[in-house]
């Protein structure tokens, strides 16, 4: 199977599609698919990677390569991605890992067009129950893997620190709810230790923040940590946060935190409980009392977070990166055999 990957954004850049990206072709090229991913991100220094990388095409190059592939992939319908189906007869399959309306939940012209073109794809992938509920057109739903070659219990028992949230410093991860939970939970006698490993432009209001509620000696803001650093960090928590104010379509950290031992501490919107599954607790998004509360409960009763933690390896297994190309592939298999 020749497999065309259309992903704008692509590595060097990291993030989490990026990488969910670059995993999936990995792992299609082991499956004996010969694969080709098209970005618009450009590589300063060469990779060495083990599927073929076209940047920046002209128009007539993109053409060719969907000339050439048996079937037309994209991670999120992209517009400007999709022309050359208009010209070339492919079938076009199509995964969805961010929600097709505006912040506050209207639908833009965009996003509407988006919704519409759906109905012309001979496969449509959620990466989560709640995602697929969102969309007018039937989706599969096909969850998020996460790197289980690097997150893992390094085996040691001894976790010194308490809690940890893991992202980038926006608003919308709700980092400041957190802080604004941990200074509730000064005032019932709880001073846990919180790490902070992300970077963004919220970073000095949560500074600030933290000196106004007098935190100082419980917080610290480590910024970014990647690869084996980052899974050590994880290693020496008990649990991680992850406190979004918005809906998240699934929730690849939470796995992340589950495969280094952590129990998940969720938001309840969107299909972060999915990613968290019964390894964890949810509270409503944007409710600091009830963060609090969930984390007093825990923190009280380490025997609470032991039962969550029993849970990890069914967990996991459905989520490892292997299973999940063998969905993916039989995705593209039933697209083809549509065709036929």
């Amino acid at each position: 199977m020749k497999l065309l990957i259309y992903s704008p954004a692509f590595l060097p850049r990291i993030g989490g599609l990026e990488l969910q990206t670059a995993q999936l072709a990995a792992e299609m090229t082991r499956l004996g698919c010969e694969v080709t991913v098209v970005t618009q991100t450009e590589a300063q220094v060469a990779q060495t990677l083990p599927y073929r990388v076209v940047r920046r095409p002209w128009w007539y190059e993109l053409l060719r390569w969907a000339l050439w592939c048996d079937i037309y992939y994209q991670a999120n319908v992209s517009l400007r991605g999709l022309w050359p189906l208009l010209l070339v007869r492919r079938p076009w399959v199509v995964s969805h890992h961010s929600w097709y309306r505006r912040e506050d939940g209207r639908l833009a012209w965009q996003d509407r067009l988006k919704r519409f073109l759906l109905r012309f794809a001979k496969l449509s992938i959620a990466v989560s129950e709640s995602m697929a509920a969102d969309l007018e057109t039937p989706s599969i739903v096909i969850a998020n893997s996460y790197r289980d070659d690097l997150f893992r219990i390094l085996g040691s028992d001894r976790r010194p620190r308490d809690l940890v949230f893991l992202g980038r410093l926006v608003s919308d991860k709700g980092v400041d709810l957190l802080i604004e939970a941990l200074g509730l939970l000064a005032g019932r006698g709880l001073h846990p230790s919180l790490t902070i490993l992300g970077e963004g432009p919220e970073k000095g209001a949560l500074t600030a923040q933290v000196a106004r509620l007098g935190l100082q000696r419980q917080v610290e803001i480590l910024g970014m940590r990647e690869d084996d650093e980052l899974v050590s960090l994880l290693n020496q928590h008990r649990i991680m946060v992850i406190p979004s104010r918005y809906n998240e379509p699934f929730g690849i950290v939470a796995l992340e935190g589950i495969a280094c031992g952590c129990v998940i501490v969720g938001s309840s919107g969107g299909g972060l409980p999915e990613a968290i599954g019964p390894c964890g607790r949810t509270f409503p998004n944007g409710d600091a009392e009830a963060l609090a509360q969930a984390l007093t409960e825990l923190l009280n009763d380490p025997a609470e977070g032991r039962l969550f933690q029993q849970h990890a390896p069914k967990h996991l297994a459905e989520h490892k990166s292997e299973r999940v190309s063998q969905l993916y592939l039989a995705a593209f298999q039933a697209a083809l055999r549509r065709v036929a």
